[in-house]
């Protein structure tokens, strides 16, 4: 079942996007259909963890205040001393 949407955006937004999908040969519909079901494409489908990863979680906690980026950065300095 298809059905109308009216959407609102910047006059120039709307006339580049018409130029694309006549040079692509698709009509601007069949372009936002397309993209709309690609982006929630990978929310719908969530990605599975291996194994190995599902058995260690839980193995240890960390202190809310953890800042990992702070870590990582601490030991690439160290690394690339």
């Amino acid at each position: 079942m298809t059905t109308k949407l009216t959407l609102t955006m910047e006059d120039e937004v709307i006339d580049s996007a018409k130029k694309y999908a006549r040079q692509k040969g698709k009509s601007l519909s069949d372009i936002v259909e397309n993209y709309l079901k690609s982006i929630t494409a990978n929310e719908e489908k969530p990605k599975a963890l291996s194994p190995k990863v599902t058995s260690l979680m839980g193995v240890f906690k960390l202190p809310e205040d953890f800042d990992y980026k702070k870590h990582i950065g601490n030991a690439l300095i160290k690394k690339y001393k």
